[in-house]
């Protein structure tokens, strides 16, 4: 099981460990902010609770929690539950490495494939995934209770071979040479594409479908 983690970014390092009990004043400020409907404190101590079904990392920077995300897992199969970057540590690459975390923790724990949607509308998210090797699978019509927005199921499969193994260092491999897009590139119409929907919940455990965290431009 991967409980530590380490990346070289242009910005500093990031450490990703096992989210924790102590670590949920820190990821509910967070999760509070990024997402119009946030989850309870209740329901991440519940998920928290199903080790034997989850795993939900913080990314940290120093001492301080910037990030975090969450996976079920479900034998050959991941689902990613949640992905969230603190807004003032956007357009740092902490979402990359969160979700190249995830790809790692899948793996380890027996998962070849890894899933999760996303707006239809949100190409700027998609472009993050294609990256990873997600692609296209299907619509969940209105999934988004909010906004009765539509979203896209994304498929990465194949997490465990050799060819996987070899995108995932090459995304590892440029992470520390990263740089954000100046602010002067982002004129009418940009999309932010580390804007990564909250996976929604419709017709898994949790109940009501949602989304609209952000992480930040490139990730």
């Amino acid at each position: 099981m991967v409980k530590k983690a380490e990346f070289e970014l242009a910005s500093g390092r990031v450490t990703l460990l096992a989210m924790r009990r102590r670590h949920l004043r820190a990821v509910m400020r967070i999760e509070d902010v990024v997402y119009p409907k946030p989850w309870t404190l209740s329901l991440f101590l519940s998920e928290l609770a199903q080790r034997d079904m989850r795993a939900y990392h913080v990314a940290c920077s120093a001492s301080r929690i910037v990030g975090y995300s969450g996976l079920m897992l479900a034998g050959e199969e991941a689902h990613v539950t949640t992905i969230a970057v603190d807004p003032q540590w956007q357009r740092r690459k902490v979402g990359t490495c969160l979700l190249a975390n995830m790809v790692k923790v899948a793996k380890s724990r027996g998962s070849s494939n890894l899933t999760l949607e996303v707006r239809v509308a949100n190409k700027g998210a998609q472009a993050l995934y294609f990256e990873f090797g997600f692609q296209p699978a299907g619509i969940r019509k209105n999934y988004y209770s909010e906004t009765g927005e539509d979203a896209l199921i994304m498929w990465a499969c194949g997490i465990d071979t050799p060819e996987y193994a070899e995108r995932l260092a090459g995304i590892e491999a440029r992470l520390a040479l990263s740089r954000p897009p100046p602010a002067s590139s982002r004129g009418p119409g940009y999309v932010d594409p580390g804007a990564l929907d909250r996976p929604g919940r419709s017709g898994n455990p949790w109940g009501a479908a949602r989304g609209g965290g952000v992480i930040g431009a490139g990730g």
